[in-house]
């Protein structure tokens, strides 16, 4: 096992230099200029922002600005942002305790209800339950996460108040009123939104998953003769069929990671959540470089790790599956 975690850590690292070959070459031909502000400010001098320009290396080839960004890269600098000037590292970790924060719940909450709802549709097969839980997933993973967030708002946030019920913020503030429980319960309110509409999503997805694998688990040989032993349901469905239904699962919980950090950066646009995804809107938006490469490249760090984890997990839950 631990050389083939090794060979498949060997391979990841040209895999990763070519994606972040691609990404930088891609942000480098971009259109838009990080010193555009400038360019419009009466006040600074054209020699003041030619300067400014080369300090950045802005008007070096893009092979050389890709060289000492990789270099930087290589000593654990991901250098520093255009628009604050502070090191691209302390702006990801001002935010990703947030994103860390909403998404692992959201994801939790996502795994704590696909699992049990897939299970159960696939044992009760065609009944009403079966037939409500599938509607609800397709509902859920057809919709988007910003209209589901828009809508979220518009009835916990404005309804409610209309309706005089207690209302949720719709607004992520990045500081609380109050201290101690209060401040606690402030920020569970603030977070129940976000989590939910994340987690609901995410949930539609690994319930389809986790009813289709367990449909095609529970009708085996091996499934039917522990039945013919005479071994209670309970036991030949969570012993049996669900170890190996939940190898495909795994596969979509593993590479789901990556995917719903994508999902924030939507859903921390709407709930103004100051997070990982809002601070990549942000820097696109101003062409910020450096911090668009580190944010990006990061995902794809991401991809890599979780598909390797996808994969030694299949041999811990298979053990037909032997890693040489």
């Amino acid at each position: 096992m631990s050389r083939y975690i090794l060979r498949r850590l060997v391979i990841a690292i040209p895999t990763l230099v070519a994606i972040s070959l691609v990404i930088f070459t891609i942000l480098a031909l971009a259109p838009g200029d990080p010193l555009s502000d400038l360019a419009l400010n009466p006040a600074v001098p054209p020699e003041v922002q030619q300067r400014l320009r080369a300090s950045m290396g802005l008007d070096d080839p893009v092979p050389v600005r890709y060289a000492r960004w990789a270099t930087s890269l290589a000593r654990g600098d991901f250098g520093y942002s255009f628009q604050t000037r502070s090191p691209v590292s302390d702006l990801l970790v001002q935010r990703l305790p947030t994103t860390l924060a909403v998404l692992g719940s959201a994801y939790l909450l996502a795994i704590l209800i696909a699992i049990p709802v897939g299970v159960i549709s696939s044992v009760k097969q065609y009944s009403i339950f079966d037939n409500v839980a599938t509607t609800f997933a397709f509902i859920g993973f057809s919709i988007p996460t910003f209209f589901t967030g828009l809508l979220f708002i518009l009835i916990f946030s404005i309804k409610f108040g209309d309706w005089g019920l207690p209302t949720l913020p719709s607004v992520y503030r990045s500081t609380v009123d109050g201290t101690g429980l209060e401040a606690v319960w402030q920020r569970v309110q603030m977070t129940i939104m976000p989590v939910t509409v994340l987690g609901l999503f995410q949930a539609a997805i690994l319930t389809r998953y986790t009813r289709a694998a367990m449909l095609e688990t529970i009708h085996m040989d091996y499934v039917r003769t522990a039945r013919a032993k005479g071994l209670a349901s309970r036991v030949v469905i969570f012993r049996h069929a669900l170890r190996n239904a939940l190898i495909p699962v795994v596969t979509i919980v593993a590479l789901g990671v990556p995917t719903i950090f994508t999902g924030a950066v939507v859903t921390e646009q709407i709930f103004r959540v100051p997070g990982i995804g809002n601070l990549l809107i942000t820097s696109i938006n101003n062409n910020d470089t450096p911090v668009v490469m580190a944010i990006t490249f990061i995902f794809s760090i991401l991809v890599v790790i979780f598909n390797l984890i996808a994969d030694v997990l299949y041999g811990v839950l298979d053990p037909r599956i032997k890693y040489e």
